[in-house]
């Protein structure tokens, strides 16, 4: 019986590890805010500093750089982005799976995209 026990406890925080948790707008901006997202969208690396005053930089390898506006639908706790090209998009919520982050469009055209935070400005890729 200790031996069946110790096996459920063993399992049990290994089960609490994959549940997804959506953040809220707060935790949203307390992640994003003077901070750079590093990652794989689709098929190319790129990196993005959210400024705390609302301005983003989004940087891909041997490309130029994009500048654009971010800001939080504290509604739908959402991430929200604007570019030249484009008005405010549909939004991305950001979920935790195991200690991954992930971008989560509310529109479903893309599967969930898995990112890291690196603290501050670090727009620069690895040579």
């Amino acid at each position: 019986m200790k031996k069946l026990v110790f096996t459920v406890l063993m399992i049990v925080p290994g089960l609490a590890l994959s549940i997804d948790k959506t953040l809220s707008a707060a935790e949203i901006i307390e992640l994003l805010s003077g901070n750079t997202a590093v990652g794989t969208w689709i098929d190319h690396e790129y990196r993005q500093y959210f400024n705390e005053d609302g301005q983003t930089i989004y940087a891909q390898q041997g490309q130029r750089s994009s500048l654009g506006r971010w800001r939080v639908n504290r509604e739908r706790n959402h991430y929200e982005s604007w570019w030249e090209r484009s008005d405010w998009g549909a939004g991305f919520s950001i979920t935790v799976k195991d200690g991954v982050y992930y971008w989560v469009s509310s529109t479903g055209t893309t599967e969930p995209q898995a990112f890291d935070l690196l603290k501050g400005s670090q727009l620069l890729f690895d040579e």
